[in-house]
């Protein structure tokens, strides 16, 4: 009987090992031929939507860029524009299959809301916009001011952490969009705007008179920016990483979208790894091998992505800085692919 009983349960354990597992993300995605991917409302540089209903910006760029790893194709993406009070609930809840959304990565937004940054895609900090007039040069001379933010994001918090360790007051006006906090700020409501550095400049070109307004050079906190997946499926988080991973390595190896297509007749072996050529990475991700050289086509490098949308020939004007290859004197470092 008992012999019985161990034949059966070890029959259960070999059907259950030889069961398919459950599909995940990544057979989702190209079984509907489509990624569906959560961006901002709409942030100059980042996701904006234009009068003909084609989206730009730096977040959009990676949502390509992950489409073209997995459906070799940039144009299938489905762009689902999400609030800061949204977007969180929209990934668990399977409305989106990735985020990318300058969302700043915290313990909190990891462990309690059970979600997966893949790597950072922009290191920002938190910042301060005034009115030119009276002028303020530094944010520790603004002391009983009243400042416009957005509810529900870490630059509430960071506000409150700054003017208490200053021994500073202030007056909250929160807003549950951001599109309200600025024109909160440009009617006069506050006279400070707050929001990571990035999205201040953004902002900014939002205003009938840009140059009325002044970027403070106060950063007060890190805001590790990046895409995010859910905690449950760690092989597509994989793969969102790695596309992430593949885009800044593509930079530092000289792999660009114009010269993608002579990258395959390369004898350097990093070369071709990143081509798939040698080291089969793509059947590790379940994609071609070829996946970030698709990555490339698609979108192109990270300094190609950053430059034509937020770098100093774009509208927003941001150095590179921190955001500047490792051996150029920034901190984007990436793993290697082998």
């Amino acid at each position: 009987m008992l012999n019985t009983a161990r034949a059966i349960v070890f029959a259960g354990m070999l059907a259950a090992l030889s069961a398919p597992a459950d599909a995940g993300t990544l057979e989702t995605v190209k079984q509907r031929g489509t990624l569906q991917c959560g961006v901002s409302e709409g942030l100059f540089g980042f996701s904006e939507r234009s009068a003909q209903g084609e989206w730009s910006g730096f977040d959009v760029d990676f949502c390509r860029a992950v489409a073209g790893a997995i459906l070799s194709d940039r144009a299938k993406v489905t762009f689902v524009p999400l609030s800061a009070a949204e977007r969180f609930g929209a990934l668990r809840d399977g409305r989106v299959d990735l985020l990318s959304r300058n969302s700043t990565w915290t313990l909190e937004r990891e462990a309690g809301l059970g979600l997966a940054f893949a790597g950072i895609t922009y290191h920002d900090g938190q910042g301060f916009m005034v009115m030119r007039n009276p002028a303020v040069t530094s944010a520790l001379e603004l002391d009983r001011a009243k400042v416009c933010v957005e509810k529900g994001t870490t630059s509430q918090l960071n506000l409150a952490d700054y003017f208490r360790s200053n021994s500073m007051t202030f007056e909250e006006h929160a807003f549950p969009s951001a599109a309200e906090a600025l024109a909160a700020f440009q009617s006069g409501q506050c006279n400070v705007l707050t929001r990571d550095q990035s999205a201040l400049f953004a902002e900014r070109l939002k205003l009938p008179n840009p140059n009325e307004t002044v970027i403070l050079p106060d950063i007060i906190s890190k805001e590790p920016l990046g895409p995010v997946t859910r905690a449950d499926d760690f092989a597509w988080f994989t793969i969102v990483k790695w596309v992430n991973f593949a885009l800044v390595n593509a930079e530092e190896l000289g792999i660009s979208s114009a010269n993608a297509d002579e990258v395959p007749s390369s004898n350097k072996p990093d070369v071709r790894r990143f081509a798939g050529l040698e080291g089969g990475s793509g059947k590790m991700l379940g994609l071609e091998d070829a996946w970030a050289l698709h990555a490339v086509r698609a979108a192109g490098n990270y300094a190609e992505i950053y430059e034509r949308n937020l770098g100093v020939e774009s509208r927003l004007g941001i150095p590179r800085g921190l955001n500047q290859l490792w051996n150029m004197g920034g901190i984007l470092y990436a793993p290697p692919i082998r």
